[in-house]
């Protein structure tokens, strides 16, 4: 605490140092930091054309010398970071035993990516039992369904990534940047493959019914979990005890066995099938009902409970809705 007053009293005089371009025309400017308590707060706007990495830096000597990225930091910082007014958080005492002088300098770096690049995981095909024999009757029978071998996101779409596709922001919790898109219809996520992949020159869909429950519960490394990843609901989802009423930035969670993030809780996930009753025979890369009003989501969300957070529990609504509690995540077929 005495050296978070020392900081205090020389805050103020911090010189600030932060205009920065790179080679894909991002741009940072009007910075400005201030003490919040036991952390210092950062400031800046950020022009970009499409998400970018935002790292903080130190100097301690008027700018001769840098600090590597600077780690106890959140908020508009790290991945996917798109356009507007941002702020960092920097928990100075936790990396910083003290941060007194006069030739103090922050800068803010924002390196840019050509092209959408969602990180995938891989994932084995095989053969799994689908559904559940002990859930709502709409999981119901239990059968068997071999998958082809595809790619799947490591975290759900983001609202800075569909920025970057749509040009704007239609999600209810909005100013997260890596919380997840919602308030996004099947219908809309039709148009942002469209665009996706026009821009990318790749195949990006949504996952099908299978493909998700699959994923969801660990693949060929699954440990038969009722939630995907744990038998813990509270470590691996964001849902109706213990998201607030709120979607959460992706990642914030544990991993399944594949390496997959929030295919529990937070927000629910559109399939690309229509909704149906299951097959009692054997299926192979089935795609869901040839007819029907609906198309299924999976995953539960922040506001629903433990049985509906369950790895084979399955929702469905019309193409055309709209609600905060849902968002996607994308399928990138092996080549």
């Amino acid at each position: 605490m005495k050296a978070l007053k020392k900081m205090k009293k020389t805050l103020f005089q911090i010189i600030l140092f932060f205009l920065c371009f790179t080679v894909n025309a991002q741009k940072v400017s009007n910075i400005r930091a201030e003490q919040r308590g036991q952390d210092i707060v950062v400031l800046y706007s950020l022009e970009t054309t499409s998400p970018c990495e935002v790292s903080l830096l130190l100097s301690q000597d008027n700018g001769v010398t840098w600090s590597s990225p600077l780690k106890n930091v959140s908020g508009d910082v790290g991945k996917n970071i798109a356009a507007g007014e941002k702020q960092i958080n920097w928990k100075v005492l936790e990396e910083r035993e003290q941060l007194v002088g006069d030739k103090i300098k922050f800068k803010v770096i924002a390196n840019g990516k050509k092209s959408f690049e969602p990180e995938m995981v891989f994932v084995e095909g095989g053969t799994f039992q689908m559904g559940s024999s002990s859930g709502d009757d709409d999981e119901k029978p239990v059968h068997s369904v071999t998958l082809s071998s595809f790619n799947i996101g490591k975290y759900e779409v983001t609202q800075a990534q569909w920025k970057a596709v749509m040009g704007s922001n239609p999600s209810n919790f909005s100013g997260c940047d890596n919380c997840p898109v919602e308030s996004v219809s099947w219908n809309d996520v039709q148009d942002f493959f469209r665009k996706l992949n026009a821009q990318t020159g790749k195949n990006y869909r949504l996952p099908t019914e299978a493909e998700w429950e699959y994923s969801a519960k660990g693949g060929k490394q699954s440990r038969g979990y009722t939630y995907s990843g744990s038998n813990d609901l509270g470590a691996v989802a964001w849902y109706t005890e213990n998201s607030g009423s709120k979607t959460h930035a992706v990642g914030g969670k544990q991993a399944n066995e594949l390496g997959i993030y929030d295919m529990t809780g937070n927000v629910m996930e559109w399939c690309s099938d229509r909704y149906g009753n299951y097959s009692s025979y054997s299926e192979t890369n089935p795609t869901g009902a040839s007819s029907g009003q609906y198309h299924v989501l999976r995953g539960g969300n922040w506001d629903k409970n433990a049985n509906h957070c369950r790895a084979a529990c399955r929702f469905s609504n019309y193409s055309d809705g709209r609600y905060s509690d849902r968002g996607l995540r994308l399928v990138l077929p092996v080549e």
